[in-house]
C-alpha cells in the first residue's frame, strides 16, 4: 500500500483549495443550509456548539459559523486550519481552529452537541484500527445524544465500477480560470486507491501545474455504519444527495449513552 502523507498533500493544497469549487462563498452557503437542516431535525434550531474535525481551509466550519453556531475548527494540516481561521475572521465570523489528529483529538470529553467530519476526510484513515480510533474520540468529545454527521463520497458505486479519473472543474480567478482534475490508482485488494490531484493555474502564457498525491479506503456505506455502530453510536441513517441534496451521501448518528 502507497504511504503518501496527508497532512503534506493538505500542507501544499491549503493555498490554493478553494479552486476546486466553481465558487467557494456560494458553496460555503449551501452546504451550511444543507448540514444546519440535518442537524435542526435531529437536535432542534440550536445554536449549537460543533466540532469539525476535518476543517481544511474552512468550507463547511466557516458556514456553519455565519449561521449561527459556535464552531471548533481543526485539522491535521496547520497550514489549513490556519487559514480557515484567517478566511473566518475575512467574513465577520470567528472561528477556534487547531491543529489535530482525528485520531487524538485534543478536547474535553462531551463537550460538543454536533461533530461533522465532511469531505470525505474520514476514508483517508487506511486501516480498522484508526478508523475505530478516530470514532471512539469521536463519541468521547460528543455529549450524549449528540449528533455525528459524515460525509463520503460514492463508494458502494466507485467500488462496483473503479473510476480512474473524476470529471475536471473549472473556476475563476483573478489571472483566469484553473482546472482541476483527479486520476484514481485502484489497489489490488478493490478498496484503497491513490487519488493523483492535479491543479493547473494560469501563468502569463503558460500554466503552473501541481500535483499532489494521497491514498483512501473506499469505504461501503454498509462497512461504515458497522463501525459507526460498533464505536456507540445509535440511528445510524443514511442521506442520499437525492434526499438531502448535499452534494456527497450524509451519515448521521447519535451518540449513544452508556
Amino acid at each position: 500500500m502507497s504511504d503518501f502523507s496527508v497532512r503534506d498533500f493538505y500542507d501544499e493544497l491549503a493555498p490554493d483549495y478553494h479552486l476546486i469549487f466553481r465558487d467557494w462563498d456560494t458553496s460555503m452557503a449551501y452546504q451550511a443550509e444543507v448540514l444546519d437542516g440535518l442537524v435542526r431535525r435531529r437536535l432542534g434550531a440550536g445554536p449549537h456548539r460543533v466540532l469539525d474535525c476535518s476543517c481544511g481551509i474552512g468550507t463547511q466550519a466557516i458556514g456553519l459559523a455565519l449561521g449561527g453556531h459556535q464552531v471548533v475548527a481543526s485539522d491535521l494540516s496547520p497550514v489549513a486550519a490556519a487559514r480557515a481561521a484567517a478566511e473566518a475572521t475575512t467574513r465577520g465570523t470567528v472561528i477556534q481552529a487547531a491543529a489535530a489528529d482525528m485520531r487524538l483529538l485534543p478536547f474535553q470529553s462531551s463537550v460538543f452537541d454536533v461533530l461533522v467530519c465532511a469531505d470525505n476526510s474520514l476514508p483517508h484513515l487506511l486501516s480498522a484500527q484508526d478508523l475505530r480510533a478516530a470514532l471512539a474520540g469521536m463519541r468521547r468529545v460528543l455529549r450524549d445524544d449528540g449528533l455525528l454527521v459524515i460525509t463520503v463520497r460514492d463508494y458502494d458505486e466507485a467500488r462496483r465500477n473503479q473510476p480512474t479519473a473524476a470529471p475536471p472543474q473549472v473556476s475563476e480567478t483573478h489571472e483566469g480560470r484553473a482546472i482541476t482534475f483527479q486520476l484514481w490508482h485502484w489497489h489490488k485488494d478493490g478498496e484503497h486507491y491513490d487519488l493523483e490531484h492535479f491543479q493547473l493555474t494560469p501563468a502569463d502564457s503558460t500554466w503552473n501545474v501541481g500535483v499532489r498525491r494521497t491514498t483512501y479506503w473506499a469505504l461501503t456505506r454498509s462497512q461504515l455504519t458497522e463501525f459507526v455502530a460498533e464505536a456507540g453510536f445509535t440511528d445510524v441513517t443514511w442521506h442520499t444527495p437525492a434526499s438531502s441534496g448535499y452534494y456527497q451521501p450524509v451519515l448521521t448518528a447519535q451518540r449513544l449513552a452508556r
